[in-house]
């Protein structure tokens, strides 16, 4: 194992994650230690097939030698679990069965308790620092990782994942068997197929790696805007191409989620630069709190420029990605952006992806590649229909409270005699307007809602 391998190892599964951040990114790190890094994404030292069969057998309650006819040592291991390719008896099903490594759990703990040190310490030393919120984003990343120490969880979200996807054409994912699966375990159909990681080998099996590159992306956008729901750690170690050229999908044991609101600030925010149109790029940015209301709109603006130009219609050997991590980092301090906890799932998958991509396909346009995707989000999500398609679904949550507006506005009445004088409440001989508003509208909502939703 190579040395900067084996060092993150050595640190503990926290520090793994940060290593498999890396190893899709060879324009910051080189393309050497980003390949050597690869290693952290699936080929760690596994724990033995005896102790993952007692894990499903304490887990399900069944005797996996019962259960499969053959179950193989592992076939891949990361920080968190290994795979091993097992076949159902009864089916003669071909499965992957992922098991949580021994004690994980504890090993997590005692990283993230590192990380909280380190942050609190570094707020003390660098009171600057305080803007990036380190203390948040730890708990924010021990959040997620308990997500994933719960395969219960990681297989609802392979089937939820599979129920907005299904009809994506050029991309699938492996089915859940539920009654193999518990908060350890975890049983999946084996999609057979070619690393994406592997490139000679996708050649040599007929696969145009410039065409999977631009998928790769584009299926990312596709899912952050129109689902809101997107696959967040996918580095090479995690998808596959199957022999009829899909892109296979797995490990979901970190799915990030943005609210409607936040997609169509980051489909603007896209469609800005792509277009060029720096102003209402930095426009956005104020309207969605994400740079404070003091600076001001049109300096931020030529810094998004200087960001943009030099890049934009690069393809991505010529773009200095380091110089250009450096100087954002630059402007987020010169005009005190914070660090948005909410953000962070989708700026690290942004990030890797974009290193899957580069790595598919080193010439790659990605302004180019992400237009489509975008400009139809935008066609479907801003604009007219979007307008009132919005007003139809305010309308049905406001309808809801139709049969509760006398009892909210009796308790309206009873704070507002608590607060006022009840001389002043009797010489006005009306309710204040803005309940003679609520009832008014809300009736009317109500009646709407009833009548068409």
């Amino acid at each position: 194992m190579p040395p900067a391998t084996r060092a993150l190892t050595s640190l503990g599964p926290a520090y793994i994650k940060f290593g498999q951040i890396l190893s899709t990114r060879p324009d910051v790190v080189g393309d050497e230690l980003a390949l050597q890094l690869r290693v952290l994404q699936d080929k760690l030292p596994p724990f033995s097939t005896d102790e993952a069969k007692a894990s499903f057998l304490e887990e399900t309650g069944s005797d996996p030698d019962s259960v499969f006819s053959d179950f193989s040592e592992p076939v891949a291991a990361a920080s968190i679990a290994q795979v091993h390719k097992a076949r159902i008896r009864e089916t003669d099903k071909l499965v992957a069965v992922k098991v949580l490594r021994p004690n994980i759990e504890k090993a997590f703990q005692k990283d993230i308790d590192a990380f909280y040190f380190a942050a609190r310490l570094i707020e003390v030393l660098s009171p600057s620092s305080r803007r990036l919120r380190p203390i948040e984003v730890i708990t924010h990343f021990e959040g997620v990782v308990q997500g994933e120490l719960d395969l219960r969880l990681e297989s609802s979200a392979a089937s939820e994942f599979a129920a907005n996807t299904k009809n994506d054409s050029g991309f699938q994912l492996p089915a859940i068997h539920w009654p193999l699966s518990s908060r350890r375990v975890m049983t999946l159909d084996w999609v057979g197929g070619t690393p994406l990681g592997d490139n000679e080998a996708l050649e040599a099996a007929g696969h145009d790696c410039a065409e999977l590159g631009e998928r790769v992306l584009q299926l990312f956008l596709k899912h952050a805007l129109r689902d809101g729901y997107f696959h967040a750690d996918m580095h090479q170690g995690n998808l596959k191409v199957s022999a009829g050229g899909d892109i296979v999908a797995y490990d979901f044991g970190i799915m990030g989620h943005i609210d409607e609101y936040t997609r169509r600030v980051y489909a603007e925010i896209l469609f800005g630069f792509i277009r060029r149109d720096y102003k209402r790029v930095a426009e956005v940015h104020f309207e969605a709190g994400y740079v404070p209301a003091d600076r001001d709109v049109d300096e931020f603006a030529r810094a998004l420029r200087a960001v943009g130009e030099p890049i934009f219609g690069m393809d991505a050997t010529r773009i200095l990605m380091g110089r250009l991590l450096s100087y954002l980092f630059e402007v987020t301090e010169r005009f005190g952006m914070e660090t948005r906890t909410e953000l962070i799932l989708l700026q690290r998958t942004m990030v890797v992806v974009e290193g899957v991509a580069r790595s598919l396909n080193p010439h790659i346009n990605i302004w180019q590649a992400a237009r489509p995707i975008v400009e139809d989000y935008i066609r479907q999500s801003i604009g007219p229909r979007a307008v009132l398609s919005d007003l139809a679904k305010t309308a049905r949550v406001l309808s809801r409270f139709g049969p509760r507006l006398p009892q909210l506005v009796e308790r309206a009445l009873v704070r507002q005699s608590e607060v006022f004088e009840p001389e002043r409440q009797k010489s006005t001989g009306l309710l204040p307007l803005w309940i003679v508003m609520s009832l008014t509208a809300g009736a009317v909502l109500s009646y709407l809602g009833m009548r068409f939703f």
